[in-house]
């Protein structure tokens, strides 16, 4: 498994992660089976958050019943997750008072004494920077939270929280797959006036300010589109992409998910793919794309089937 530093100074992580969204409904036996696969294709990044699955930190206890893991192979892996929305208002919060209580509830729900990663989930209209800092603060001097980034944030977003959290922030996790793809595209057809292509939706040059700032952009929803059925693979949707993706896999004797892994992971960025599946297959085959280095012309054919405009 090919790795990525993971913010501006490292470490080094796997450039596949294993999503832990949909195991809520899964058997302690489903569980460690998709654990076992991740970690022998060479993942040990697990990504969680509150929120996910019925109940409020319900995959987490999930995850940690059916593994039951122990302190030594705990140090193995890096476990990151995500506080911030409050599903039942719905609504976002970045207050002091609810990261701390989110993030101690996660401690217990994943019966552990830190998290890796703590994300913020998606961004809070009504953020106090102050507030963010006192928490960041207070939780890395507990040693409850190693690193500290955001989900779905704009650079200014980004920037706002800076101006009173001293942590470095070491990830942005945003959707990308090579159909859904603005914060690439946009820049293709900049002062393209007739593309709608062109307009900026990422809050203005996304991609190239984590570059610039060494903030790790993570990918969630890599098989996702924006049409048809959802996941784009096999969707008679993005038949032509469809073309282009199968012509590669058997090009580079990998299977089609491998090249939508390979897209994203080929761009110099240095991004980590979030997987969503539940399948050990599918997650051992995804993994496997981190490894094949598309040349620039397979990447930009992907990108023209794909419907984007490569002037």
């Amino acid at each position: 498994m090919r790795s990525v530093p993971l913010g501006p100074s490292g470490p080094a992580v796997p450039a596949v992660v294993a999503g832990m969204m949909r195991i809520d409904d899964k058997s302690d036996a489903e569980v460690r089976e998709l654990y076992e696969a991740a970690r022998s294709a060479g993942i040990d990044f697990f990504d969680h958050a509150d929120i996910y699955a019925r109940e409020l930190h319900s995959a987490e206890r999930r995850f940690s019943e059916a593994l039951a893991l122990g302190s030594s192979e705990r140090a193995e892996i890096r476990l990151q997750t995500k506080a911030g929305i409050v599903r039942e208002g719905p609504y976002f919060d970045f207050s002091y008072e609810h990261i701390v209580a989110s993030v101690d509830e996660s401690l217990r729900a994943l019966k552990t004494d830190y998290v890796d990663v703590l994300l913020l989930h998606r961004p809070d209209a009504l953020v106090e920077p102050d507030e963010v800092a006192r928490a960041f603060d207070e939780l890395e001097a507990a040693g409850k939270v190693r690193a500290f980034g955001v989900s779905n944030h704009t650079p200014r977003q980004i920037d706002l929280l800076r101006t009173a959290v001293r942590q470095p922030i070491v990830a942005n996790q945003v959707q990308l797959s090579v159909a859904h793809a603005p914060i690439v595209a946009q820049g293709l057809a900049m002062n393209m006036e007739s593309t709608p292509q062109s307009a900026v939706l990422d809050g203005g040059g996304l991609v190239d300010y984590c570059r610039l700032e060494g903030i790790t952009l993570q990918a969630w929803s890599p098989l996702q589109g924006t049409k048809g059925n959802g996941v784009f693979l096999g969707d008679p949707a993005y038949a032509e992409l469809n073309a282009v993706i199968d012509d590669l896999a058997a090009r580079y004797r990998v299977t089609p998910i491998a090249i939508a892994v390979a897209w994203i992971t080929r761009h110099p960025a240095g991004m980590q793919v979030v997987l969503g599946t539940t399948t050990p297959g599918r997650v051992i085959d995804a993994a496997a794309g981190a490894d094949v280095v598309l040349t620039r012309a397979e990447w930009y054919a992907l990108v023209r089937a794909a419907g984007y405009v490569v002037p």
